[in-house]
């Protein structure tokens, strides 16, 4: 894994976060959180449920306007574009959902094309059915091209739905607990998977996770989210050794399997 102060050395962030602020109703769910994300680094966000992670995936790709704060995806200040500039940049940004969410009544294949005839320029004249094929043998699924999500496993709909974001080549990954539900030999092939599409595309990644084995694996640095800000961040090992209950809090189910496992 990269250190990931090697990774930000005169680099400009693809992501920037400063002061985002954002509520519903009487419940304010961000407080002023800060983020960046620099090209081919992995950061990971730890939250517990109802913090805000999910507020903070949206305020990203323009589906949230927050009430106060800046969001700037690769130079682009979110807020202020319009739907056509938005619809650019999201071009550039994959969302890999919990759920995979593929279309049923297509085949993997299919579920690959959709995408690729909505915006075509994205492989460069490269021939469509050598390009989803190609995606397809980096996740090794070359072989489920013709079959449909019924027919494959768990840790295979992951897989695809990672190869349909892949497919037009976006610059940054957002991954929503990639590794929930699964097996941990199916899990840990997915970390693997997700660390050489990194290496293989350059792409950077914004993962959210409650999964701290795989948060020490994956992450080049880990932001936690709490009480609606970024309350602390650093390596997994830093934030290990942190005497802060609030981050240790979130160390602890690790540190029992380590001591009775």
């Amino acid at each position: 894994m990269k250190n990931s102060e090697t990774i930000k050395s005169g680099l400009q962030p693809l992501i920037e976060i400063k002061g985002v602020k954002k509520k519903f109703g009487e419940n304010e769910v961000l407080k002023g959180f800060d983020l960046q994300l620099f090209p081919k680094e992995n950061v990971v966000i730890l939250g517990k449920s109802g913090s805000g992670k999910t507020v903070l995936i949206k305020c990203l790709v323009g589906l949230v306007e927050p009430d106060e704060g800046a969001v700037h995806v690769l130079g682009q200040s979110i807020p202020d574009l319009n739907q056509h500039e938005l619809d650019k940049i999201r071009k550039e940004v994959g969302f890999l959902f919990q759920g995979s969410a593929l279309y049923d009544s297509m085949t993997l294949r299919e579920n690959l094309q959709f995408p690729l005839r909505r915006h075509p320029e994205r492989i460069k004249g490269e021939n469509e059915e050598q390009a989803i094929r190609q995606i397809l043998q980096s996740v090794g699924l070359e072989h489920a091209i013709n079959l449909m999500p019924a027919e494959l496993s768990g840790g295979m709909k992951r897989r695809a739905a990672l190869a349909r974001t892949l497919i037009l080549r976006p610059q940054i990954i957002l991954y929503d607990e990639p590794t929930t539900g699964l097996d941990p030999i199916t899990a840990n092939e997915i970390i693997g998977l997700m660390l050489k599409v990194q290496e293989q595309y350059d792409t950077a990644s914004l993962i959210i996770t409650h999964d701290m084995d795989f948060a020490r694996v994956i992450s080049n640095r880990i932001v936690i989210l709490q009480d609606g800000i970024n309350y602390t961040e650093g390596t997994y090992l830093e934030l290990s050794k942190s005497q802060d209950p609030k981050v240790k809090a979130f160390f602890k189910d690790v540190q029992s399997r380590n001591q009775y496992g």
